[in-house]
């Protein structure tokens, strides 16, 4: 549940990099949350049709978490080495998202597993 809410308290940060962990931590409670809504959008008879529809709650929270979905797959997608933008292509994407992380400092900032970073190689020297 952290991982959750340190993507909705980096709302629409789309500068640095988010681990797989953290992008698929984002994943599964979004997914567990809107099944919740869509449940609840059903018991109260507020959706537009079938169970398969949509209902109100699951739209807002839908339009609620957009902005943070869009800015955890783009730092996912510089965790990799890569634009955010090559969160538009189909399929590659999933297969960015999978990978392991560069385990280096790159130009979108350190590794956020911590190893490979210039800045604790420096730590290290120091000891």
């Amino acid at each position: 549940m952290n991982w959750y809410l340190k993507v909705l308290r980096q709302y629409a940060d789309f500068k640095g990099r988010a681990r797989r962990k953290e992008f698929w931590m984002f994943y599964l409670f979004n997914t567990i949350i809107t099944l919740l809504f869509r449940i609840l959008d059903h018991l109260l008879g507020t959706n537009y049709g079938d169970y398969d529809d949509q209902g109100i709650l699951e739209s807002i929270y839908g339009l609620i978490v957009i902005i943070p979905f869009i800015a955890v797959t783009a730092r996912r997608m510089h965790d990799v080495g890569k634009s955010g933008w090559f969160m538009l292509i189909p399929f590659y994407n999933f297969y960015l998202s999978v990978i392991d992380g560069e385990p280096h400092a790159n130009k979108w900032g350190d590794n956020p597993k911590g190893l490979g970073n210039d800045s604790m190689i420096n730590q290290i020297g120091k000891e």
